[in-house]
């Protein structure tokens, strides 16, 4: 494991660290706004959402060595639940729910991972799962002790990914 901490390039690391402050402020941002400060609230999650957006220029050039296509693919898709954020912050275009996109966003990320050998399989599985997770949970059919069940596996999983590139890096070797 040492091996792997001292040969990571930097690239994982930043984006780690970004994918860490997106989910930061995006916490904080809806908290704000539960509690009644909207316009602060608001311009943090427009802040968590530029994080996002330029995590998702980073794992499209971490995993462009593993499929270009899939990897862009997976970035069109996070940009698109990117923009349906923004505009969900303003009440424009408010019907369409961004894991409409962050669900194949996550399905493809969870591939890539898989495929790379630069990050653990476990880690690709559990993106895949809750990129499935993500659209079962626009079902209406979904029952309330799932929906709480995917949020947190989703939230976990995303987590996971997010702090292992932070504190291990990935596999130059591999």
């Amino acid at each position: 494991m040492v091996q792997v901490r001292e040969s990571s390039p930097p690239l994982a690391r930043i984006t780690g660290a970004l994918y860490l402050l997106y989910f930061l402020t995006a916490i904080i941002g809806m908290l704000l706004v539960s509690r009644g400060f909207a316009v602060s609230g608001n311009v943090i999650n427009i802040f968590s959402i530029a994080c996002y957006f330029v995590v998702t220029v980073l794992f499209y050039v971490l995993f462009k060595p593993v499929s270009w296509v899939f990897s862009l693919l997976a970035a069109l898709f996070s940009f698109g639940g990117c923009v349906v954020m923004s505009l969900g912050l303003f009440h424009i275009g408010s019907s369409v729910s961004p894991l409409l996109f962050f669900g194949p966003f996550c399905l493809l990320m969870g591939y890539l991972i898989f495929r790379s050998r630069f990050l653990p399989r476990v880690l690709g599985v559990a993106m895949a799962i809750a990129g499935f997770g993500w659209l079962a949970f626009l079902l209406p059919a979904v029952p309330n002790y799932v929906s709480i069940a995917i949020q947190i596996f989703g939230f976990l999983s995303e987590l996971s990914l997010c702090l292992w590139l932070l504190v291990m890096g990935v596999n130059v070797k591999r």
